[in-house]
């Protein structure tokens, strides 16, 4: 991750995984490189060829905005690509003005009341570079991982349980990294940033090549698909809403569909939370009530 050429690197990626046929273009003929060429990228842009080559090199880090959605019309970005390519290309700031200028992470203890509230819906909150920072007890039984302190991102790519607790887990990783990529958006060298960024690029084939795809998305609620070893599979949707007067911190809310077998489901994992009782397949009570359900039509 190069901090100083942020806009060449987001670029480069995103032209290697247009095709010349996406644009229009003949995909004939020996191609030394995935994707578009530059001088392609610059034909179609309606740009020099050499201008471009200076952006993707970092020797010119400032291209008005009407190059940069010509650039985003070409590389077939979205809305939330479109907006990081533009903030990639804002004059940089100081980093140490930015992180002084920054809110304290922590949490209020208005949100922290409102989640013990939630007896029914698991809840937690995450900054945006998913450190659980607090969390209700539905939560921490739906996975021991939502324990303030822990870095969400990191235990899914690298905790074997956090894999098999998630069936969507190829999903969830995909949209994790371009989520978090869009949420930092040009603060690439932040420390925190940079120090999760290479424990888990050296630790995780996976992150380490959905990192280098510079997928941005912004954060939305999803529908997880859990296979938990206290109930078994069911179904949660969540989610996010930032929290006022903080430095992006997020609350994200679990729910059930009303009257359904997750709900139900879910309703159990809290009953057998609150007895303090252990996973299904060392649990008589776990494993019958789990069983009547899936029975049920």
């Amino acid at each position: 991750m190069d901090s100083k050429n942020a806009l060449g690197e987001f670029l480069r990626a995103r032209r290697e995984r247009v095709r010349p046929e996406d644009v229009g273009l003949s995909g004939g003929g020996l191609r030394r490189v995935p994707g578009l060429r530059r001088e392609e990228v610059a034909l179609l842009a309606g740009i020099s060829s050499d201008y471009y080559l200076r952006l993707e090199q970092g020797r010119d880090r400032n291209p008005s905005v009407q190059v940069l959605e010509a650039l985003a019309r070409v590389l077939r970005l979205d809305a939330s690509a479109t907006a990081h390519l533009l903030s990639l290309a804002r004059p940089e700031r100081p980093a140490v003005s930015r992180r002084r200028a920054r809110r304290p992470e922590a949490v209020p203890a208005s949100v922290r009341e409102l989640l013990d509230t939630w007896t029914g819906h698991p809840a937690y909150v995450q900054n945006r570079f998913t450190d659980c920072l607090a969390s209700n007890a539905l939560c921490r039984a739906l996975s021991p991982n939502y324990m303030p302190g822990v870095n969400l991102l990191r235990a899914v790519f690298l905790d074997p349980a956090e894999r098999e607790l998630r069936r969507d887990w190829e999903e969830l990783t995909a949209e994790g990294v371009a989520t978090l990529r869009g949420h930092i958006g040009p603060d690439v060298d932040d420390p925190r940033l940079v120090e999760l960024v290479g424990e888990l690029s050296v630790r995780s084939d996976r992150f380490r090549s959905l990192w280098s795809r510079h997928e941005v998305r912004p954060m939305l609620g999803r529908t997880s698909l859990l296979h938990h070893p206290m109930v078994g599979d069911f179904e949660l949707r969540s989610n996010k809403f930032e929290i006022p007067g903080t430095d992006g911190l997020n609350v994200v809310v679990f729910h059930a569909e009303p009257a359904g077998r997750s709900a139900e489901l879910l309703g159990l994992l809290g009953s057998l939370a609150a007895s303090g009782e252990g996973p299904r397949e060392e649990n008589p009570r776990a494993h019958e009530e789990a069983a009547r359900l899936d029975e049920e039509p």
